[in-house]
């Protein structure tokens, strides 16, 4: 399939001010920036904005179900704190009605996994918003494992193994420490199978973590938290994004000289326990005018998704700048979660996961017209 989309103001999201210039889509990727040329069909976005598609770095979209309360709650496993080789593609389902609303609303990439009531949770990943099986949907199978602080485990665990925010913190260096043991024997055995030691799901899926393929992706909202996982990534030496991040205006200097992805939200709800009660929409823009990268998350289905550009014109409202606020929905998260190579940005060799809308995304009265995934026409 080519076509240009023709006649519209784009915004890359590269650049605060929009541009004036075609887009030829061929083969579901961005083939051109140009002027067409009359070769290939037209879509006219004449008085029209042209946007990538909305990216969200943290939710758990397709794995906590629309309308159900127990089944389809595919998204913690309760019967163990530490479960780090749980695949969150193995529950999702793409027919769920949250990911219809998430085109609607412009969302054509997010970040999926499982939530935050283990210490260790299993491995997100990267998918689009649109199609019938989640193989032919998945952008990058394992973008991190996801690991919490705070509340959630201890409120989770209480009755079972924790009680502290100490003993969440111990459990997850045991984890990291066993895997690492794991590594150093495998290594040790090179292509000895007689020495190699007996396989282990478990330290295994923390194997891509410890040699930095992928970050722990750490649920913490309370600002010692914060700096728990930080401490706890430090000592290992692996990467690490810090995801909700609700304090993070408390600690924005440390944050700066740290210099890891942060995703913040959601902020579209009650503080519902006293870790949030520092929660401001504030917090974005003062961690992006201290330096650092932010995105803006709704942790669907905590916010639904199609709330997302809502959310960052909210973070406007609350003194953020407005392009900051557009990259925290586009090209920051697709960074944070490693596939910016793809999505994120309107440029030349990336998806054609496009937006044409009335007006601007931040604007809540826009209303978004067509989507586009992968070069398809979704809505």
């Amino acid at each position: 399939m080519r076509y240009w989309i023709a006649n519209g103001s784009v915004h890359t999201a590269l650049a605060p001010e929009a541009v004036k210039v075609d887009i030829l889509v061929e083969d579901g990727k961005i083939a051109a920036l140009g002027k067409a040329d009359g070769t290939a069909p037209v879509v006219d976005a004449a008085g029209k904005a042209v946007f990538p598609g909305l990216v969200e770095a943290h939710c758990h979209l397709g794995l906590d179900g629309y309308a159900v309360k127990y089944e389809g709650h595919d998204y913690n496993e309760r019967n163990d704190a530490v479960t780090p080789e749980l695949n969150a593609y193995d529950g999702f389902n793409p027919f769920d009605k949250t990911l219809e609303n998430a085109r609607k609303g412009g969302v054509t990439c997010v970040g999926t996994g499982p939530g935050s009531s283990n210490v260790l949770g299993g491995a997100f990943m990267a998918v689009k918003t649109a199609g019938t099986r989640v193989d032919d949907m998945i952008v990058k199978a394992k973008v991190a494992i996801k690991c919490a602080f705070g509340e959630n485990p201890k409120n989770c665990y209480q009755a079972k193994s924790i009680t502290s925010r100490m003993t969440t913190a111990a459990k997850l260096r045991e984890a990291l420490f066993k895997a690492k043991e794991y590594m150093r024997k495998l290594e040790a055995a090179g292509e000895d199978e007689s020495k190699k030691p007996e396989y282990n799901m478990r330290w295994e899926a923390l194997l891509p973590v410890l040699r930095k393929e992928i970050p722990l992706k750490a649920h913490a909202h309370q600002a010692n938290d914060i700096l728990t996982a930080i401490r706890i990534a430090r000592e290992f030496d692996v990467l690490l994004t810090l995801e909700h991040c609700t304090e993070g205006h408390l600690i924005a200097e440390h944050l700066k000289k740290e210099g890891y992805p942060i995703a913040v939200g959601p902020s579209q709800m009650h503080a519902t326990k006293p870790e949030l009660r520092n929660k401001t929409f504030a917090t974005p823009g003062i961690l992006a005018k201290a330096g650092c990268q932010v995105s803006i998350i709704t942790d669907s289905p905590v916010v639904p998704q199609e709330y997302l550009s809502l959310a960052a014109a909210l973070a406007v409202k609350n003194g953020m700048d407005r392009f900051a606020a557009l990259q925290a929905i586009t090209v920051n998260p697709a960074k944070h979660l490693g596939i910016a190579d793809r999505v994120g940005s309107i440029e030349q060799g990336k998806d054609a996961d496009i937006l044409i809308c009335d007006g601007d995304i931040l604007d809540p009265l826009t209303k978004v017209e067509k989507v586009f995934i992968s070069g398809e026409q979704v809505v």
